[in-house]
């Protein structure tokens, strides 16, 4: 009867795995080659550099083989990045403490389109649009509340379809 595969999941800085903890203790016991699932996350991590990326690491424990599949970072993390932040703000409603253009929202709506509950690519970007609120992003220079008013009236249909209408080809 064949073993069962082992499935751990972590959360890694991208790029930056190491053999030490989550990844050492998690996979050592499992009799794989600690330091070739470390090179393989980090492979696969690096356009991820400094975000949280949920990984899953599926270990054979009888062939001793591994395959790694990265999930998608945190929509938090994707706005911190794309903003060039440390973090969101403690004082959402009055400080503010980045920038997003409509461009960069909506690149980062497509990169967790598959993830959201989003029926739409608008849809999503409101989603988007939502944590920035809660962040204390401003998009276009704009409070996002207004600019998802904005989007409700049609003021960016345009761009979201072109982006769209991009991303189907």
């Amino acid at each position: 009867m064949p073993v069962e595969k082992r499935i751990v999941d972590l959360v890694i800085s991208g790029g930056q795995a190491t053999a030490g903890p989550p990844i050492g203790p998690a996979i050592g016991p499992l009799g794989v080659n600690v330091v070739a699932v470390v090179n393989k996350i980090n492979e696969l991590t690096k356009e991820y550099a400094g975000m949280k990326v949920p990984v899953r690491v599926i270990v054979d424990p009888e062939t001793k083989t591994f395959e790694v599949e990265v999930g998608i970072p945190t929509t938090a993390a994707l706005i911190v990045k794309e903003a060039g932040i440390q973090k969101g703000s403690g004082k959402t409603g009055t400080e503010r403490v980045g920038n997003l253009s409509m461009a960069q929202v909506i690149k980062i709506a497509q990169i967790k389109r598959s993830k959201l509950l989003a029926k739409s690519l608008k849809a999503a970007v409101k989603e988007i649009i939502g944590s920035c609120v809660s962040m204390g992003v401003t998009v276009d220079g704009k409070d996002p509340k207004a600019v998802l008013r904005e989007i409700d009236e049609g003021k960016y249909d345009s761009i979201i379809g072109s982006a769209e209408k991009g991303q189907q080809q």
